[in-house]
């Protein structure tokens, strides 16, 4: 039985669709992306950032992007936090988790009555909504024209179904460990629930 879901929810611009080392797409939305290869889908249950890959290739491709990619502050964290207590508040979903990372996001989310990808759409349209109110949306300064201001959230999630015990416990310690690879210290967020098992 699944118990709760890994997901990574990555800003605009972190992991392209069609990254050497695997992504979750399996189409490219941009045709300046397609000549830097097609779609690398994967399914692996575990992460693949520390694959080796040509990352000379991925900063090129990068510069093909629409926009500069998405690099949160702290105060935009703090900003995409309170959108998710207020999703938690409103939907009775329950976090385990949580590491928002300058590029990223880890939630380790309780099995609900949403969808999974309901349920990160919620997050991700509340944290923008979250952004825009305290003036701290990534993307403040694109012009308003035919097209509405992007949003600072990739397509898509990665998950990973977690259907014992032990994997929740692993997926909440890589989680709460994830800010601590940088330098930074633990977060603490009101809207985590502690999982008891």
């Amino acid at each position: 039985m699944i118990l709760a879901a890994h997901v990574i929810m990555s800003a605009y611009g972190f992991w392209l669709p069609n990254d050497q080392r695997g992504s979750w797409s399996d189409f490219i939305r941009a045709w300046e992306l397609l000549k830097y290869g097609e779609a690398t889908k994967t399914d692996e249950r575990r992460s693949v950032a520390g694959r080796s890959h040509n990352s000379a290739l991925r900063a090129a491709a990068k510069k093909e992007l629409m926009y500069e990619p998405v690099i949160f502050s702290g105060k935009q964290a703090a900003a995409i936090a309170y959108g998710f207590a207020d999703v938690v508040a409103r939907t009775t979903c329950i976090i385990y988790a949580c590491a928002i990372m300058p590029d990223h996001v880890h939630l380790v989310i309780g099995r609900h009555r949403y969808d999974i990808q309901q349920v990160a759409n919620l997050l991700k349209g509340s944290a923008t909504t979250s952004l825009r109110k305290y003036g701290l949306d990534p993307f403040s300064g694109v012009p308003k024209g035919r097209v509405e201001r992007p949003s600072p959230w990739a397509h898509g999630l990665w998950k990973v179904w977690l259907d014992s015990r032990e994997d929740v416990y692993r997926s909440i310690d890589y989680t709460n460990d994830n800010p601590t690879k940088d330098g930074p210290k633990k977060q603490n967020w009101k809207f985590v629930t502690p999982y008891t098992g």
